[in-house]
């Protein structure tokens, strides 16, 4: 369980957990230093300074015990102040009492008022100026006393010289790591890049580089590549010369049955047509999206002369919402089958179809809707394949096909790095058809 909780505030990205992985140790390792010295080294000293000072003090102390009068008490405690680097002054009556003076960052300052509070009963306040000085102030019989001392004989003279080195050096470091580190990243990032360019169905430049694993990963991706390449043009080859050659038959059938009586020849006519309408649905389904190169199309413009052509076909075809304008990367004459499919579909078993498009930053939506008898969610998966034919969820009596028309439109989507999503329309209450494609 924790270590699912701790998914969710893991970074995603290559880059960012190779950076997490690299920063985690040298500023755990700079904060485990850091805090020992501190609290170890840097205070033990400060607290053994604090000490020998505060024996002096109490040298003081006694010299100048039970004198009332300041000029006197002065004068009793002056032959040991020189010897002692100390200078001190006894405040006017009319002074404001001393207050502590620290800075935020000012920790041995903190360990020194804290052991002066302790161990002496007179203490009123210290200050630390911005200056090398040290200012503390005592309550005597004469009045307040002011002693001037060096900051040094208390505190260490560079205290935070380790942890600045020690930042300064892992910050160094790190920068330098990150140079490295993004040197290595950097063809997994590519490799990353044209992998998911060729699942888009785009080919992009690509080279394997960096270290032996990733020039491995990268030859095995470019042998894909290229097999995959091979196997869709034979099959568009293959399919396209089936189509071709039967197309001659077909052609020399036509010209027999011209010759013979109409009423005998119309029902052979048919079949020779219903035979070309199949010739012509495997002629798409071979050439699927594989023709051309993509680029930008305004799917809005696009969607707009699609249902046009429909309405003037004098069919029930309804633009719908068009959200989102700009430009995608796509093949224009694939997505307008892919489109066009649909529709057909939906005005084949519908009376009515409704076509909207949502743009956003991260997606294309294109969905056709209709109100025909949809299909239900148990063979929504088997629709899509090639070649299958659902006779209990569309009425085969209404059009004809080999059950390649949202076979095309899937192979379009995917070649483009989508996919299409079958579902219920909430409005028209037929089938929802959406070509969802990534940007």
């Amino acid at each position: 369980m924790f270590f699912q909780w701790l998914k969710q505030y893991v970074p995603r990205s290559l880059y960012a957990r190779a950076a997490l992985i690299l920063v985690m140790p040298i500023v755990a390792l700079q904060l485990v230093v850091s805090i020992v010295f501190i609290k170890r080294d840097l205070e033990d000293v400060t607290t053994q300074m604090t000490t020998t000072v505060l024996r002096e003090i109490a040298l003081l102390q006694q010299l100048g015990a039970d004198e009332a009068d300041p000029l006197a008490y002065l004068a009793r405690i002056d032959p040991l102040l020189e010897p002692l680097t100390m200078q001190a002054r006894i405040l006017p009556a009319e002074a404001q009492p001393p207050r502590d003076e620290l800075r935020w960052d000012e920790f041995s300052g903190r360990v020194v008022r804290d052991k002066f509070q302790l161990e002496l009963a007179e203490f009123r306040a210290v200050k630390f100026p911005e200056n090398r000085d040290f200012l503390l102030y005592l309550d005597t019989a004469a009045g307040i006393l002011e002693l001037r001392l060096d900051r040094r004989r208390l505190t260490a003279a560079a205290p935070h010289q380790l942890i600045v080195t020690m930042v300064f050096f892992g910050f160094l470091m790190t920068v330098i790591s990150f140079v490295y580190m993004r040197n290595q990243l950097r063809p997994i990032k590519k490799l990353a890049d044209a992998a998911q360019a060729f699942g888009r169905g785009r080919n992009v430049p690509y080279a394997p580089r960096g270290a032996t694993e990733v020039r491995v990963a990268g030859s095995a991706f470019l042998d894909m590549r290229a097999r995959i390449e091979r196997q869709i043009e034979q099959r568009t080859l293959m399919l396209s010369g089936v189509s071709h050659d039967l197309r001659t038959p077909l052609t020399r059938l036509k010209l027999s049955l011209a010759m013979i009586d109409e009423d005998e020849a119309e029902p052979m006519l048919r079949d020779v047509s219903e035979m070309q309408a199949l010739l012509d649905a495997f002629l798409d389904f071979s050439r699927g999206a594989s023709t051309g190169e993509p680029e930008p199309v305004d799917p809005q413009a696009l969607i707009t002369a699609v249902v046009e052509d429909w309405r003037r076909q004098n069919k029930d075809v309804m633009l719908g919402e068009l959200s989102g304008v700009g430009t995608v990367p796509l093949r224009a004459q694939s997505i307008r089958r892919a489109v066009e499919n649909l529709v057909s579909n939906a005005v084949r078993y519908g009376t009515r179809a409704r076509v909207s498009m949502a743009l956003t930053e991260k997606s294309l939506r294109i969905r056709v809707e209709d109100d025909g008898p949809g299909i239900p969610a148990a063979q929504r998966g088997d629709a899509i394949r090639p070649f299958s034919r659902l006779d209990p969820a569309r009425n085969q009596d209404l059009g004809s096909g080999v059950g390649l028309g949202l076979a095309i439109v899937t192979d379009i989507a995917r070649a483009h790095g989508g996919t299409l999503r079958l579902g219920k329309s909430e409005e028209l209450g037929g089938l929802q058809a959406d070509i969802v494609i990534g940007r």
